[in-house]
């Protein structure tokens, strides 16, 4: 993601809303002057009327240019943070799965919230404070100077030794920022962790332990965050003190003068104004360099995360699927999830046909749910091809290949929303005889009658108010309303009680009879079904054939159904 590109695109509305800044601030740097104008035509009895009316405008105009000024920037701001979380949204959404797995995922919330909150601070407001508060100070020492230049020279003296300390001051906030806003992170990560199995720590007893560690984590990013605020708070006094000391010496000094005749008192009246009127920007002038800082420590954030790798497609001019090809080939595939991990794929070659129920099966990490990541793309293969539909799955667009597979997870995830958007979510333009179809298949219409609002309940996170088998099922019927050439289903019926699990199992015969059902099992009743039983041990395709094949040449798959398998419509 380009912040700088972002920026440009709202250039026209930032550099309208500085314009109109810079001209306020020369509106308010007049005042003073025609102040002076007025005291001295009180002095010499001359007509004050216009001077007061012109003052009385210059100050509305004042007043309305600071407005819009800051309703521009403000909706500036509004729009480039807009584009920078719908870009980093974008990315995220087509990162991919190896790179975002090892991201900390209350980090990447953290940043996608909060870090471009701070950014657009950064990007806005904190610039277009500099430049305006930058040009009332410059206006400001020039008009002084154009006075009496002597009694700037005494008030340079003691606001540049402020100056230099504020400067400091606005460096070391931004180190203290960066290290807030990795404390920030940790903590958010730390209670998503807990959130998201929130019954297993109940379960085990762990409230105590996970808060104390929460505690923790919330202690470092508060002693940080004090850090920052300590830091910024003694910019604002910093600029203080010089203010005071200058404003003490003017004083002294200018009506010594005034006394002597050597300065005239609308001069010394104008000079103390222009005074007033230099603190604030000078104060707000670092106060937004240390916004500015602690901004720029969070676009680096922002930035590390938008780089985040990307899935990469063809588009539309790769290979599109040939009809009546093998559903699924896989020609000497390997994959390996790191060097040091081994190959968890190993070699693996089998063709599948265009319809049929496929079952694999094989020991707890023999690489069954990467075969599905891989045949997703969710993975690409480290050496070999693989072709679904006849098309060659690395150079198919990605769009087409997953529009034409249907995946159920072994989580069976579901979002919060009504059962109606799950359902639908994977075609959205689902007719109701299509819905309709899909719940009977995975034999869920009882269960939708029994709900207080049918297809329309709400649902918790993660599904909550449906069973774990319902969940399940759920998913299945999603993925069977997208009508697809493959479903691949990760032990989907591990959840399911005997009932259910015949009524699917009959209705995958089915779906069988037109696209290829490939399913992970545990269940011995499962593979029995199947057309034809693939046997993954240590990554590496170990046999093939039916069940009562297997059973009589592959001790593999003896053991497995001895002990895994066995009885039958037992859990996984």
């Amino acid at each position: 993601m380009n912040i700088s590109a972002i920026v440009r695109r709202h250039r026209v509305l930032l550099g309208a809303g500085i314009l109109l800044g810079l001209l306020g601030t020369a509106a308010t740097l007049v005042q003073p002057l025609l102040i002076g104008d007025l005291i001295e035509a009180v002095a010499h009895d001359e007509p004050t009327l216009w001077p007061i009316v012109f003052i009385a405008a210059l100050f509305a105009a004042d007043a309305l240019l600071a407005a819009t000024h800051f309703y521009l920037i403000g909706r500036a701001g509004e729009n480039i943070v807009f584009d920078m979380r719908t870009t980093l949204t974008g990315r995220l959404l087509h990162s991919r799965i190896p790179a975002f797995d090892k991201l900390e995922h209350g980090d990447v919330f953290t940043r996608t919230v909060a870090d471009t909150s701070l950014a657009r601070v950064a990007l806005s407001s904190s610039v277009a404070q500099i430049i305006t508060a930058g040009f009332t100070s410059v206006g400001c020492v020039a008009v002084m100077a154009w006075i009496d230049w002597r009694m700037l020279l005494v008030t340079a003296g003691c606001l540049g030794v402020a100056s230099a300390v504020a400067l400091g001051l606005a460096r070391s906030v931004r180190k203290a920022a960066v290290t807030n806003r990795e404390d920030t992170s940790d903590y958010g990560s730390g209670l998503l962790r807990v959130l998201s199995a929130l019954t297993t720590v109940k379960a085990s007893r762990a409230e105590g332990r996970e808060a104390e560690r929460l505690s923790g984590l919330a202690g470092a990013a508060r002693t940080s965050g004090i850090q920052v605020t300590r830091l910024s708070a003694m910019l604002m006094p910093a600029m203080n003190v010089g203010t005071q000391v200058s404003l003490a010496v003017v004083i002294t000094w200018g009506m010594a003068r005034t006394a002597t005749g050597a300065l005239p008192i609308e001069d010394l009246t104008a000079f103390i104004m222009y005074l007033f009127y230099l603190v604030s920007p000078l104060v707000m002038l670092f106060m937004a360099l240390g916004e500015y800082q602690q901004g720029r420590a969070a676009i680096d954030r922002v930035q590390d995360l938008a780089g985040l790798e990307q899935e990469t497609s063809p588009g539309t001019a790769g290979p599109r699927p040939v009809p009546g090809a093998a559903a699924v080939e896989f020609d000497d595939v390997t994959f390996s999830y790191g060097e040091a991990a081994g190959n968890a794929v190993n070699g693996v070659s089998f063709t599948l046909p265009a319809t049929g129920v496929t079952a694999i099966v094989g020991p707890s990490g023999a690489g069954k749910t990467t075969l599905f990541q891989l045949i997703e793309r969710f993975h690409a293969p480290a050496s070999g091809t693989i072709r679904v539909a006849g098309a060659d799955t690395a150079t198919m667009p990605l769009d087409v290949l997953r529009s034409r597979i249907g995946l159920v997870e072994q989580e069976a995830p579901l979002m919060r929303g009504t059962v109606r958007e799950n359902l639908t979510y994977a075609n959205p333009g689902a007719t109701p005889e299509d819905i309709t179809r899909a719940v009977e298949a995975a034999h869920l219409t009882a269960v939708i009658a029994a709900l207080p609002e049918g297809l329309d309940t709400r649902l918790g996170e993660g599904g909550t108010g449906l069973s774990g088998g319902q969940r399940q099922r759920l998913a299945i019927a999603r993925a069977l309303l997208t009508e697809p050439d493959v479903l691949l289903l990760d032990e989907a019926t591990s959840s399911l009680d005997s009932d259910s699990e015949t009524a699917l199992r009959n209705a995958l015969r089915t779906i069988g009879s037109r696209c290829q059902v490939l399913t992970i099992a545990h269940r011995l009743s499962t593979t029995i079904g199947a057309d034809r039983i693939l046997v993954i041990e240590d990554g590496t395709l170990r046999a093939s054939g039916t069940h009562d094949e297997l059973m009589r040449d592959d001790t593999t798959y003896r053991r497995l159904a001895g002990q895994q398998l066995a009885p039958a419509g037992a859990g996984s």
